[in-house]
């Protein structure tokens, strides 16, 4: 990939080349007809491919950004809509409970129903060190990537009913650990075990719950946290000597939102790695 690098959060209609979000292959089957999704993080990354792939699949999608990446947020409504579903863009902090409950209800409000959460908003910020992450650094990870999905829970389960679907995103890094990434591999770690626990604890309610976690992808995320000359090695490690497109890693969310493929599937987490096959 080219060397470049963004401040953050990063804006994916500045990454070069384009992340791919599009899946032209991809052919709908109303896996998730007459559903509603609400992702967080869902203006650019895996988050736009995962909402445009719902509404391939006949759902409609609520989606929550920051106020920085408005303009990313606006083309993913565009081509959420241009999938033939409704949209619905909000800005989110997920990082306040009640922020969370406003934007359920606003998802209530406009589509009466929820069946969907994907918690994928996530926060990452490089460092050579442990001595280099601030308190406040440590904080705002932890507040967005696992507090985050705690508040999206509590202000979503209310609503959700009997075949209903929580995905969590992970990450490879908590698996494996990650050296200049303590603190978000910290949280990823959590988001796996927070996956398993809360899977079991929801059973009996009939809602399951998952976790995509990937290896490298190409997103906003990268050129937004580290250096230009890393970001043009960025995934070169993996078997297959590239990061992910968003596209890619998009169709496990269908296959864990939609009961018709996954009905028997709860507290799984799925790793996407680019052909390694060595996750703990």
């Amino acid at each position: 990939m080219p060397a470049q690098h963004q401040q953050k959060p990063g804006l994916e209609a500045k990454v070069k080349p384009r992340p791919h979000y599009e899946a032209p292959n991809y052919k709908g089957a109303d896996k998730l007809a007459g559903k509603v999704a609400l992702i967080t993080g869902g203006d650019s990354g895996i988050g736009r491919a995962v909402a445009v792939l719902f509404a391939r699949e006949g759902a409609d999608v609520a989606f929550t950004y920051l106020e920085a990446e408005e303009s990313d947020a606006r083309e993913t409504k565009e081509a959420i809509e241009a999938e033939g579903g409704r949209a619905l863009m909000m800005e989110v902090d997920v990082r306040e409970p009640k922020s969370c409950e406003k934007a359920v209800n606003t998802t209530l409000k406009n589509f009466d129903r929820l069946d969907v959460l994907v918690n994928n908003a996530a926060f990452q910020d490089s460092r050579e060190s442990i001595e280099e992450i601030t308190e406040e650094q440590w904080d705002t990870t932890f507040r967005t990537n696992i507090y985050g999905y705690f508040h999206m829970v509590k202000a979503a389960l209310p609503h959700m009913k009997k075949r209903g679907a929580i995905i969590n995103t992970g990450s490879i890094t908590g698996l494996e650990g990650s050296k200049h990434l303590l603190d978000y591999a910290a949280t990823k770690g959590a988001i796996h075990a927070f996956t398993k626990s809360l899977a079991q604890n929801l059973i009996e309610k009939g809602i399951r719950v998952n976790c995509v976690a990937p290896g490298p992808v190409w997103t906003p995320l990268n050129p937004a946290d580290k250096p230009a000359k890393e970001v043009a090695k960025f995934g070169a490690d993996t078997p297959m000597k590239r990061p992910a497109q968003p596209e890619e890693i998009a169709p496990a969310y269908v296959y864990f939102a939609s009961d018709v493929d996954s009905s028997y599937v709860t507290g799984e987490v799925l790793t996407l790695l680019g052909g390694e096959t060595t996750a703990a």
